[in-house]
């Protein structure tokens, strides 16, 4: 049986995201997995009904997520130094399902590395040792290429875009289905970057 993946990120905001879609779908398919995506139409069941536009989105995104057996989620920098918050929304109803997360980046920047990139400069209180942003705020400092909340609900986050989580989700597949594991989300937890 094909598994299901319902890819989360905020390619459905650019100006291509038709054409992303299709390619990002394509290639879940060559990999052997049915791909589910934000961009596809809502669901029946949820176009049917007399809901703002925004709340049939929401709908069919939750259903979609709850049909998957994994999420693969597009953790790179998205206006500003993290994720997309609906991203980050969607990776914590997998998780609160059980569902097993993959997250993806395409360079494994810290979170320290990317604000100081993207929001610096950064400083480190010399009380503390402790660093801070532009404006003051505390940066978590844990080695996470992602938020501490997102980087602990995925099985991993790998570097190298949605292929490389496809090919971590593959072969994790195959050594579980092998015998040579056991369940994702329950050894596969935890943070870790491979390439």
């Amino acid at each position: 049986m094909t598994a299901i993946v319902y890819l989360a990120g905020p390619g459905v905001f650019r100006p291509d995201a038709h054409d992303l879609a299709q390619a990002q779908k394509a290639l879940c398919r060559r990999h052997g997995f049915e791909p589910l995506h934000p961009a596809d139409p809502p669901a029946s069941q949820f176009a049917a009904r007399p809901a703002p536009e925004s709340a049939r989105i929401y709908g069919a995104n939750l259903e979609m997520i709850r049909r998957a057996d994994a999420l693969l989620a597009d953790l790179d920098p998205f206006r500003g130094p993290e994720a997309d918050p609906g991203t980050a929304f969607e990776i914590g109803f997998a998780a609160a399902l059980g569902k097993p997360v993959v997250g993806y980046v395409a360079a494994p920047d810290c979170v320290r590395q990317r604000v100081a990139r993207l929001h610096g400069p950064i400083a480190r209180c010399p009380d503390t040792g402790a660093w801070r942003d532009r404006d003051g705020n505390l940066i978590e400092d844990f080695g996470h290429p992602a938020n501490l909340m997102l980087a602990e609900a995925c099985a991993a986050i790998v570097a190298g875009g949605l292929e490389a989580a496809l090919l971590w989700l593959r072969e994790r597949d195959a050594a579980l289905r092998a015998g040579l594991g056991t369940r994702a989300g329950e050894s596969l937890r935890g943070f870790a970057i491979e390439r």
